[in-house]
């Protein structure tokens, strides 16, 4: 859900894209979103689509046909990333982990070429399983020795737990606003290190994709504009308000609200003896993955819970479909209110027909 004055932001006058006051709320996000990447990074905007725009444009502006990529694939989202570089006519190499687990650096460390694999693909916050990925700064610094850039998925972490893009000195990272950031989806945040500007202005030849070419994105968001196309004006206006309220309220208040939350679903999930797929340590704060009841209907009394709750929870797909379900605790949507009418709700449904 989006808060009240974010929806509110939505409903102001429409500016022109080149119009001195919309430029002005531009540079607005573009600065909040280095609050909430902790970057310096000039290359910091947000890309007109959803978090799989922003994902095309971290790999369309870095990869050239024959490229090497590395993708570590642990869940839906990291498929999608190889799935994504090949489609751009990379060489992709799969490493896998099952669904609900994490990498080891070390396994990263033994598939990395030395000097051949150029881009390597990750995901921070799996949002299919539930997963955080450990050991970034150990990650990219492993991509950085071996000559390789790190692209780092964060759509469902930014905002919910710390992303600290400069000081895990990883080369790339984009995000979605629709999640921790809870602002509605159509801009989506994207940050650009200097090692990454650096291969993107040493390309043979232009991206492929006009609409996501990031020097050209750059040249619109930048201090001298010039035009790209027409930016989603009203969800601009939003985006940037729920970017304030991420700074009115703090980042170590907001990461702290948020594992508060969760621990409270974690503890009354296992109250209703509903086990928990991820294990503790590799657990991911704004999205819980819980093990559907044996013997039951599990779509049945999802569909309960938002027909006779107005309360909507995800199922899974790919291997974990039928087997767990999605709970999202994130951005404004992270409050104690919502968690306890999720349990009680929970409750009655458990009681219930089969």
């Amino acid at each position: 859900m989006a808060p009240p004055s974010v929806l509110e932001a939505m409903a102001a006058p429409l500016l022109g894209y080149l119009d001195p006051d919309f430029l002005g709320v531009l540079a607005d996000i573009r600065g909040l979103l280095r609050i909430a990447f902790q970057t310096e990074n000039e290359w910091t905007l947000a890309v007109s689509g959803t978090g799989t725009a922003a994902m095309e444009a971290a790999l369309g502006n870095l990869i050239e046909p024959g490229d090497r990529v590395l993708a570590c694939v642990h869940g839906y989202f990291g498929a999608r990333l190889a799935d994504m570089a090949a489609r751009y006519g990379a060489d992709v190499h799969e490493i896998q982990r099952e669904w609900g687990e994490a990498f080891d650096p070390e396994e990263i460390r033994a598939a990395l070429r030395p000097g051949i694999v150029k881009l390597v693909t990750l995901v921070h916050a799996e949002t299919s399983t539930g997963v955080l990925q450990p050991g970034i700064p150990e990650i990219a610094a492993m991509c950085h020795e071996a000559g390789a850039l790190l692209v780092l998925d964060c759509v469902t972490s930014l905002g919910c737990v710390p992303v600290t893009v400069d000081a895990w000195d990883v080369d790339v990272a984009y995000s979605a606003a629709q999640k921790g950031i809870s602002a509605p989806p159509g801009l989506s945040p994207i940050t650009i290190g200097p090692r990454a500007r650096k291969a993107l202005e040493a390309r043979r030849s232009p991206p492929p994709a006009f609409y996501f070419d990031l020097r050209l994105l750059t040249t619109y968001w930048g201090d001298t504009p010039a035009y790209h196309h027409t930016a989603p004006i009203s969800t601009a206006f939003a985006l940037r308000e729920a970017l304030r309220l991420v700074k009115e309220e703090g980042l170590d208040a907001r990461f702290a609200r948020h594992r508060a939350n969760a621990e409270l679903l974690w503890k009354g999930l296992e109250g209703l003896d509903l086990p928990l797929f991820v294990t503790r340590k590799n657990r991911l704060v704004p999205l819980t993955t819980v093990q559907t009841p044996p013997g039951r209907d599990e779509a049945a009394i999802r569909r309960r819970l938002l027909v006779d709750h107005n309360i909507e929870i995800a199922g899974g797909f790919g291997p974990l479909a039928g087997k767990v379900w999605r709970i999202g605790t994130m951005g404004h949507s992270s409050r104690v209110e919502n968690v306890e009418a999720l349990l009680k709700a929970l409750g009655v449904e458990m009681r219930g027909p089969a």
